[in-house]
């Protein structure tokens, strides 16, 4: 009965207004319309049947739907610590935004970080340091059957497609990597004017929908595919077969974000929500992938072609790998993705339990071209959760070659976490096609932003070195990361908390640890 008491109370108080309005004075109107408004809301309140809340408690449960949207928000700005925050906490988030605007990144009074916990990991230092290098290294990516190889850098921007972000932020990534002179993955959404327009070194992402090089049934169009990979400023091609937030799954785009614009850089209808396929419809097995690689590097004329995974079972990789030793075929580069990663939608199951971490990932993907006698002619990019110099330093220490960062580079053109990607309504103009919503972005202020982030970051990766005493990236090993394995135990090496093959131990004894894996591992098969 309180529920009806309380509607019941408004319509009186509406009426009262109402009568004063009459009898006092006209301003009395305004106190009418409003009791009577949240009486007519109070009446739908209790006559709907969709949310009990709401029938049990009338215009008093609305709070209850108000606080639970901006949950995310008092979060992150009142209840969060500075380092346990989640994607990525408050420290992370600082950092890239001090970095991205030219601000020292320095804190002071010591680490907030528990270094007795269990996972606290750090770089070992050297008691003779060395001199920073006065250029950032490069890597040089091309393999034996590469004619026009490609010098990466420490630091790339990941894949994002335009369609998951504004054509502002495409911009602004484009142009920052132009200036900084590093790379820009495209994502899977095609070859875009804001990819172009400014001229920095692209990394055209081909996905399972074929965007920018597809026939009309969706399938894979090599007379587009060679028109595009011929543009200047498409340095490397990579074929995506899965991606960290939601291996095993298509991309989608919702349909309010393909506008016309993104239809026609696609080849979809326009309006109509974008649901790649799971898997590639050209190869089914190991070995007509490779031979598929071997087709786009031609294709290509010539120019740099991998492809990218979140990996999960260590036998079908292996199966890649023998693939690649019968055909005599391999990639010139492969990016790892952990399942950690993803700035796109993904149901939560997907991106919580499927597909291994960057960590495992990587060091599967490592030792596995390593113990196959492969790893000197494909150099391997890292991504997921990369943000820091430090970040840098330790997926080059586990045998990366390179990395990639896409939320950390997201964060540098002013994303703020809110959380909103997939809903076309992201406060800052960063993943959305709403015009009015993506003019906030300032695409000359942004791009110098992300140049100073990657710039700033890689700097720090190369201190960090230097304070270890390394001053080639080459250099760096397992031995050189420690990690306390139990709460309060002595730290050990990765060196020593994982298995590191030797070059072509595989082919020609296996260890006990991967002996079942590589005989499992069928060159004609995914499975496993």
């Amino acid at each position: 009965m309180v529920r009806f008491g309380a509607v019941a109370l408004l319509i009186v108080c509406a009426a009262a207004a109402v009568t004063s309005a009459f009898v006092v004075s006209p301003w009395w109107w305004f106190a009418g319309a409003l009791f009577g408004a949240i009486a007519l809301l109070g009446c739908y309140d209790l006559l709907q049947r969709r949310h009990s809340v709401l029938r049990n408690y009338p215009v008093l449960g609305h709070a209850r739907f108000l606080l639970e949207a901006i949950r995310p928000e008092l979060q992150q700005y009142f209840v969060e610590r500075n380092y346990d925050g989640r994607p990525y906490d408050r420290d992370t988030r600082s950092i890239v935004y001090e970095r991205a605007k030219g601000v020292d990144a320095e804190e002071p009074f010591g680490s907030e970080r528990d270094m007795y916990s269990r996972g606290y990991e750090f770089l070992v230092p050297s008691m003779r340091p060395v001199d920073m290098p006065k250029e950032a290294p490069r890597v040089r990516v091309g393999g034996p059957d590469c004619t026009r190889p490609y010098d990466m850098a420490l630091l790339n921007v990941s894949a994002m497609s335009f369609g998951s972000l504004s054509g502002n932020a495409v911009l602004a990534l484009n142009t920052g990597a132009a200036r900084g002179g590093f790379a820009h993955d495209t994502g899977e959404g095609g070859l875009s004017e804001y990819h172009l327009r400014p001229g920095g070194d692209i990394i055209w992402e081909i996905g399972t929908g074929y965007f920018g090089c597809r026939t009309k049934d969706g399938d894979f169009d090599p007379d587009k595919f060679r028109e595009k990979a011929a543009h200047p400023a498409v340095k490397c091609v990579s074929l995506k077969l899965s991606q960290g937030a939601k291996p095993g799954m298509g991309g989608v785009l919702p349909g309010d974000k393909v506008n016309s614009e993104i239809a026609q850089v696609r080849g979809v209808p326009e309006g109509e929500t974008v649901v790649s396929p799971p898997y590639h419809r050209v190869f089914s097995t190991p070995r007509e992938m490779v031979r598929f690689l071997a087709r786009m590097r031609e294709l290509a004329d010539g120019k740099p072609v991998g492809f990218k995974l979140c990996p999960g079972s260590r036998v079908q990789f292996l199966a890649v790998c023998k693939a690649m030793i019968a055909e005599n075929i391999t990639p010139d580069f492969i990016v790892v993705d952990g399942a950690e990663g993803g700035t796109g939608a993904a149901p939560l199951e997907f991106a919580d339990h499927l597909g291994m971490p960057l960590t495992e990932g990587l060091i599967t993907v490592h030792n596995a071209l390593v113990g196959a006698g492969l790893r000197d002619r494909i150099r391997i990019g890292a991504s997921g959760k990369v943000a820091t110099g430090s970040d840098i330093v330790k997926r080059l220490a586990m045998g990366a070659d390179w990395t990639n960062a896409a939320r950390a580079m997201m964060f540098a053109v002013g994303c703020i976490q809110a959380q909103r990607c997939h809903t076309n309504r992201c406060p800052t103009g960063v993943t959305t096609q709403d015009p009015r919503r993506a003019r906030a972005l300032d695409v000359a202020d942004k791009s110098e932003r992300v140049e100073r982030f990657q710039e700033a970051t890689v700097s720090s990766a190369l201190k960090i070195m230097a304070a270890m005493g390394v001053s080639d990236p080459g250099d760096l090993g397992p031995h050189l990361l420690r990690r306390r394995a139990t709460d309060g135990d002595d730290f050990r090496s990765y060196a020593e908390l994982y298995e590191w093959l030797k070059p072509g131990e595989l082919t020609l004894d296996p260890p006990a640890g991967w002996g079942a894996d590589w005989k499992a591992a069928d060159p004609d098969s995914f499975t496993g």
